[in-house]
């Protein structure tokens, strides 16, 4: 079980388990971590719990939400990572990461997505919509999304499809501006979607390849299914929609 480990300018004043599927920050009495300070908005920050994985989500506060010194909108925590919210520090500490940190390759830590990313295969002016940058560190970082690897959850149904041998997966986009544009699928984990909207991300595993919803208030669905609250596992060909776009999960020769 993950936890967060509370302190004022290094003083120690307490813990909290993530037990919950969403855990709220804030002033206001109600929250499940209440911060009784002017510099804490009054619903200021949450974490959602996926499998294994915890996504912080700064929620429009007016001093905004720190990790590791960065401001962040969105961001999957790392066992260690230090949560800042004025002067007070939330140090997530997941004991699972820890136990088998010593025995897992690691997953690439970072991925940006620029809009130059998309690779067009019919000309287009506009890259699918991803979801906000994490921890952006340059203006042209904002224009994108950086969302860091996390630990694998355990897949809903079956496995994800694996490359063969020379082949890369890619997504391409089915309907709206961006229509006949490609993403390739190199990176850990991918996030896509309209945040406020749906927010979905896509995760690269030895199993496969496989989607988890993250935001809103309905499941993407791949061919017409919903994926549900785990981690879904995609097929060459799979349709996935998600905020009003389709796209089409394949495999190519790289």
């Amino acid at each position: 079980m993950a936890k967060l480990i509370y302190s004022l300018d290094g003083a120690f004043l307490g813990e909290f388990a993530l037990d919950k599927e969403r855990t709220t920050i804030g002033r206001r009495p109600g929250n499940d971590i209440e911060i009784d300070n002017l510099a804490i908005s009054g619903q200021h920050a949450s974490i959602t719990i996926i499998g294994k994985d915890a996504f912080l989500e700064d929620l429009g506060s007016t001093n905004g939400t720190m990790v590791n010194g960065k401001p962040i909108s969105k961001h999957i925590l790392q066992n260690g990572d230090v949560i800042e919210l004025g002067k007070y520090q939330l140090k997530y500490v997941s004991e699972a990461a820890a136990a088998s940190a010593a025995g897992q390759d690691d997953f690439e830590k970072t991925m940006i997505i620029r809009p130059g990313a998309m690779k067009p295969a019919a000309p287009a002016t506009e890259p699918v919509t991803p979801a906000e940058s994490t921890s952006p560190s340059s203006p042209t970082e904002r224009a994108g999304s950086v969302v860091e690897a996390a630990s694998p959850t355990t897949a809903k149904t079956g496995t994800g499809a694996t490359a063969a041998a020379g082949q890369i997966a890619k997504l391409q986009i089915l309907n709206g501006t961006s229509q006949g544009k490609e993403l390739v699928l190199t990176k850990a984990l991918t996030t896509l979607g309209k945040p406020g909207v749906q927010v979905a991300v896509i995760t690269k595993r030895p199993q496969g390849f496989f989607v988890t919803h993250v935001e809103g208030a309905n499941y993407p669905t791949v061919n017409g299914q919903s994926v549900g609250a785990q981690a879904y596992p995609l097929k060459d060909h799979d349709v996935l929609e998600l905020a009003g776009i389709k796209m089409e999960f394949y495999f190519s020769q790289a």
